[in-house]
């Protein structure tokens, strides 16, 4: 209001504000004066949480809307009452007229608010130019902080576009600056705390948006973390956290760390639903008209308008629809089982699919799921198992504690980004052993062996009865552990050159196998009986390709500070990246070999370090 106030073209329109039209007014008094209109169903991302399994099939472009049928509706709905139009997709910003259609309705009197929700890409390029048509509202889709993931999750490179896109926004004076955070348990939940330190020193209002179900998704209330539990997490940091003031329509409760430029906000669709409160139609790219984001009703304007209705006869038609508007989640008692468009196909931003190159993410139904991420049997079976969530609910977590993938910030997954680490990263410390008969360790710079404390000659996992056992190691000191292993796949010619030119239909061999072993290495107490449950400080697997053996190498590490060593975790990692290269590539070729899995070199522990020469 106060924007409107300090402007000529805002005093204007709210000095000749006509009364709202009946025909945006449902059975239950809601006036409806919000649109967001889908200028196309493309995008120029590949997001596998946005379409269904199956994928979408795109309306041919002649069943879309012109630019000039956009138009015209807008200016329908305005005339009625409509003082805000949202621009959404697909990416709006990928449709060639954008700014021509963002020129058209600034000049359509009566509307106040212009506004387009984008994934930011091409944001940064297009951005001056529509402020200049009119635009004067942005909502930036950005789901995780962490660039690694961004590019996982996408297939494409662009984080840094993003960033630079919402930069770019504030340095031209949007204020705020609103950027949409989809939570969802298993994925995202573990950077609330990061986006909202987002706000610290920008002029940026984070919209968390709880999990909703559309049709593909296979939304379960297990995925979606609620308002509560989220505002919850954050209080814990910031205790101070201050609630701030909101308009009645308004589909967020907001809040503020004081002191920090920018606010939070919390999109409450499944724990605490506005419906009672909702203004808001769509109407998709393909021209149909939706009153309820719930719902599967649809009304084609586009027919009538290209069969020659009159704008009465629109009018009666948009009203009817309208009027016929529930009086919550499209009428439906369980909204989990609702039948509707795969959000892509919508306009705006929510999840469709929620498996990334096979992953489900909430919970693993079985080992098998979690250990091979494309396991097809796994995939078939519902999640179930309470036993897995937890230790899974972080796996894509690729933060510098995981050091996986620290690489330029403008590069993409690609291969050649997986080169494998030098065998001898961990260091052995010789001075500092005392010998004596037995085993041997040697030295990576001198390459001399030096006898060390001899292992046991016997088995330290069973009884004096012969039964297994777990060792206890609370009397041991804690230490610096470290431990790297290695593995080779041979692939054959056809398999390898998929793999190297990043062929394989079911995705990124070395990306997918590289998480596979880094999930291996924290499950390893899991899998291997009489392990103990290590707090890892650093997990790292590489993958290189051997042209003169048609083979993977696979080298993994790990690191940690305790009472046990870290070999098994390593082994692990190594393993489990070297099975899910045989299970992507077993549709190629059942002709491939895993061999020389083996510890590389291991530091700490009372038996001394290790390294194999």
């Amino acid at each position: 209001l106060q924007e409107l106030q300090s402007s000529r073209r805002g005093r204007f329109l709210l000095e000749h504000a006509a009364p709202f039209s009946a025909f945006l007014t449902d059975s239950f008094g809601r006036q409806h004066n919000y649109l967001r209109i889908s200028l196309t169903e493309k995008c120029n991302l590949r997001c596998q949480y946005c379409m269904p399994e199956e994928g979408v099939q795109l309306t041919p472009k002649s069943e879309l809307l012109t630019a000039q049928e956009i138009i015209t509706l807008a200016r329908l709905f305005v005339k009625e009452g409509v003082e805000k139009i949202r621009l959404t997709g697909g990416e709006p910003l990928i449709r060639p007229d954008v700014v021509d259609i963002v020129g058209q309705l600034y000049k359509l009197e009566g509307l106040k608010t212009i506004a387009v929700t984008t994934n930011g890409i091409n944001l940064t390029r297009l951005l001056p130019r529509l402020k200049e048509a009119g635009l004067n509202a942005i909502n930036i889709s950005l789901d995780t902080l962490v660039p690694a993931k961004f590019e996982f999750i996408v297939r494409r490179k662009g984080f840094h576009k993003v960033m630079e896109g919402i930069h770019k926004a504030t340095e031209l004076g949007y204020r705020p600056v609103k950027v949409n955070c989809v939570v969802m348990r298993g994925f995202n939940e573990d950077e609330l705390l990061g986006f909202v330190d987002f706000t610290k020193d920008l002029p940026l209002d984070v919209r968390f948006i709880e999990y909703m179900p559309f049709d593909g998704n296979k939304w379960n209330f297990k995925k979606m973390v609620s308002y509560k539990e989220m505002l919850d997490t954050i209080k814990q940091r910031w205790p101070e956290l201050e609630k701030l003031p909101c308009e009645i329509s308004s589909t967020a409760k907001s809040y503020k760390v004081p002191h920090f430029q920018g606010q939070i906000s919390f999109i409450t669709s499944m724990s605490e639903h506005f419906c009672g409160s909702c203004n808001r139609l769509r109407i998709t790219a393909d021209g149909n008209l939706k009153v309820c984001l719930f719902g599967n009703s649809e009304v084609s304007l586009r027919d009538h308008l290209r069969a020659g209705a009159s704008e009465e006869e629109l009018v009666q038609i948009i009203g009817a629809a309208v009027g016929r508007k529930k009086k919550q989640h499209a009428g439906m008692f369980n909204i989990s089982q609702m039948k509707n468009r795969p959000m892509i196909l919508i306009g705006g931003k929510m999840y469709s699919h929620i498996t990334v190159f096979g992953f489900f993410f909430f919970p693993p139904p079985e080992p098998a799921l979690v250990l091979f991420p494309l396991c097809q049997d796994a995939l078939q079976n519902p999640p179930n198992s309470k036993q897995w969530s937890h230790t899974f609910s972080h796996w894509l977590t690729l933060r510098a504690s995981c050091g996986v993938f620290q690489k330029d910030p403008s590069s993409t997954f690609d291969t050649k980004c997986l080169e494998a680490s030098p065998v001898g990263q961990a260091s052995v410390d010789c001075q500092s052993r005392e010998t004596s008969p037995g085993s041997e360790f040697c030295t990576r710079d001198l390459g001399s062996c030096t006898k060390v404390a001899r292992a046991s000659d016997n088995l330290t996992h069973t009884d004096d009865e012969g039964r297994a056992t777990m060792v206890d190691v609370g009397g041991k000191p804690d230490s610096r552990r470290s431990a790297v292993a290695g593995a080779v796949v041979r692939l054959g010619e056809k398999a390898f050159g998929m793999v190297r030119q990043n062929q394989v239909k079911k995705g990124d061999v070395l990306a997918v196998a590289q998480i596979a072993g880094i999930q291996g290495a924290k499950l390893t107490s899991q899998l291997i009986p009489l392990c103990h449950n290590i707090p890892l400080n650093h997990v790292e697997v590489s993958l290189s390709l051997d042209e003169t053996r048609y083979a993977v190498v696979i080298r993994s590490s790990c690191q940690t500070w305790g009472r046990t060593g870290v070999e098994m975790e390593a082994l692990t990692a190594a393993s489990l990246a070297a099975l899910t290269v045989y299970d992507m590539c077993k549709a190629v070729t059942h002709d491939i070999v895993i061999e020389e899995v083996k510890l590389l070199s291991k530091t700490g522990g009372q038996r001394g370090d290790f390294l194999r020469v």
